[in-house]
């Protein structure tokens, strides 16, 4: 089959950049190796996303937020404040939402209801619009981009060829790897493992971030669970990955006293709400985001550290601007694959995303360091940030986006 747009991945990137151009009259085609009914039932996976001001507006202009809402009313958190601590010491920087015009530096929302709304509608968009396919349940086995086109060969034997394709496939992206586009990566050697609890004391809606030593925790305030009342979060903890291994294996009763105990009690007895689930740490740099005929978005685009919490942020913000550039070639009747185009996309997304993903690297190496100095550094650096308002005022914005 013959498509103008063919993206390689049906995850959120790929899906709201289908959604995004679904009423431009472009012929679309959505290439995913999971079947359709795994895509209409995706499993909780552990993973909560914080959206900033910027993603929730893209979210409810996609209609996604509507569809989430609808499903679930208290899937939207509000985040109000971040807390930033260090070691055992109970001072915190404190980014407020009062360092910003709004009630809320943004949201959290757990990303199986997004990649849920997502896929609905594209759905509702192939009612409406026409032009656009799912192909699911077949893996990409050979790409193959020129000056002239795209052309991708499934594991069935089809070919599907396109004036422009689109890498949506996660950051170890197998489609930009087959355009010959490596990356640089960064293993920090150590793995994340995330689910929600609930626990006693209240969270007032801020989110942590706790660079303890020995390990990292985070935790992402959630409304309460609806059907107990009881306070909820979601919980990150990140360790060398032998350190993992045990605790995914420990009882319910167990392993919420363990992560009691990491938390200090802090927010009184926490109990294991949900399934548990582990993620290697990898921040993933492509050296290009273009080639002839070909685009990379989402975390094929750039595969981010979680410490700041923009992965899917950066995610949709790359859909949002090759969108407009696609949009606006074609209603101009140009190229949506010339070479200018693509090049201007990268440029823009490259300065909106590359000077964070390098803060980010270096403040992880920072705050997870042992030894002595680094303790110090980081103790001295969060007690700086804390009475410099203008830096606040600049992180503040980062995470409102």
């Amino acid at each position: 089959m013959s498509f103008d747009l063919l993206i390689s991945g049906a995850g959120p990137a790929g899906l709201c950049l289908a959604r995004a151009l679904s009423d431009t009259g472009l012929s679309i085609g959505l290439v995913e190796q999971q079947p359709l009914h795994a895509l209409q039932n995706p499993a909780f996976d552990g993973r909560e996303i914080a959206l900033t001001q910027r993603s929730a507006a893209l979210l409810r202009e996609l209609g996604l937020w509507a569809r989430i809402e609808a499903a679930d009313p208290a899937a939207f958190s509000p985040l109000r404040d971040a807390r930033v601590l260090n070691g055992a010491s109970p001072f915190a920087m404190v980014i407020g939402h009062a360092l910003t015009p709004r009630s809320e530096l943004g949201w959290l929302v757990s990303n199986h209801h997004i990649r849920r709304a997502a896929l609905a509608e594209v759905q509702a968009a192939q009612q409406r619009h026409g032009r656009l396919q799912l192909l699911c349940g077949q893996p990409v086995t050979q790409v193959h981009c020129n000056a002239e086109g795209a052309r991708v060969t499934l594991a069935d034997g089809s070919a599907h060829s396109a004036r422009l394709l689109v890498a949506a496939d996660s950051r170890f992206s197998p489609t930009r790897r087959a355009v010959g586009i490596g990356a640089t990566q960064c293993d920090f050697g150590r793995t994340m493992l995330v689910c929600q609890v609930t626990h006693e004391a209240p969270h007032e809606h801020a989110a942590w971030e706790w660079f303890d030593y020995g390990q990292t925790l985070a935790l992402l305030p959630m409304n309460d669970d609806p059907a107990t009342g009881a306070h909820r979060a979601s919980v990150v903890l990140t360790l060398p990955h032998q350190q993992i291994e045990p605790l995914l294996r420990l009882d319910e009763a167990a392993f919420s006293a363990d992560i009691t105990r990491r938390f200090d009690h802090r927010l009184g007895a926490m109990r294991l709400n949900s399934t548990r689930h582990a993620y290697p740490l990898v921040g993933v740099m492509p050296h290009r985001l273009v080639a002839p005929r070909f685009a990379c978005v989402g975390d094929a685009a750039v595969g981010m550290h979680p410490v700041t919490a923009h992965g899917f942020n950066f995610g949709l913000l790359s859909v949002d601007t090759l969108a407009h550039e696609l949009r606006a070639a074609h209603q101009a009747g140009r190229d949506i694959a010339a070479p200018e185009l693509l090049a201007r996309y990268e440029r823009r997304h490259r300065l909106a995303t590359r000077p964070l993903y390098e803060a980010t690297r270096l403040i992880a190496h920072l705050y997870t360091a042992e030894s002595l100095p680094a303790r110090l550094m980081r103790d001295a650096a969060l007690r700086l940030g804390e009475r410099f308002t203008p830096f606040k005022r600049l992180v503040a914005a980062s995470l409102t986006g």
